[in-house]
């Protein structure tokens, strides 16, 4: 049960949160903190299209084309970044999403998508990693960790004399442990286009 492993405050908060959604408690309490937060961020629960992103728009178009679609970690690897959080970490990770941003006026979403749109992907990761101040063991496990862990499949299709089309998401780019900050410090030469 979701009671199990979160501050009784914070399972209030849902059981209050949900009701106004009209959602019964039976449906949410067997969910892990970290599950209910990737389910709030769904694109549908906010009147947005779950096909109109940049990564199902590059999906969609290397299918057409022909061209195949890898990870850069397996499913499996992916679900274990989730999985293996602690009950901290995961009730962190859910509430982050209820904490105001402390950045003068607009929304984080607004500077994010504002700085997306610059290429701008330093921006991108100081606001993203400012979400998770209080929480660096989970930003070093969302971010940091999976940028490393990317780097030899990275260099490999570097090396491959092949084309590849490497695709992440913006705050995995940007800051000083960013994807182009570690091929930078092996030598790499970054454009940026």
């Amino acid at each position: 049960s979701l009671k199990n492993h979160v501050d009784p405050r914070t399972y209030d908060y849902l059981r209050r949160l949900f009701k106004l959604m009209d959602v019964p408690e039976t449906k949410f309490t067997r969910y892990r903190p970290w599950f209910l937060s990737l389910m709030l961020q769904e694109p549908s629960l906010h009147g947005m299209s779950e096909t109109l992103g940049v990564e199902e728009f590059l999906t969609r178009r290397a299918h057409t084309n022909g061209k195949p679609v890898l990870g850069l970690e397996s499913a499996r690897e992916h679900a274990d970044i989730f999985l293996g959080l602690s009950d901290r970490q995961s009730e962190a990770m859910l509430l982050i999403m209820f904490i105001p941003a402390e950045r003068g006026s607009g929304s984080a979403g607004d500077a994010l998508a504002n700085a997306w749109r610059r290429g701008d992907a330093d921006t991108d990761t100081r606001i993203f990693m400012d979400g998770f101040r209080g929480f660096p063991s989970l930003a070093d496990r969302l971010l940091t960790n999976r940028n490393r862990k990317w780097m030899p499949k990275i260099e490999g299709y570097l090396r491959s004399g092949k084309t590849y089309f490497v695709v992440a998401g913006t705050a995995h780019m940007g800051g000083p442990n960013g994807v182009l900050a570690l091929l930078h410090e092996r030598g790499y030469h970054i454009e940026q286009l």
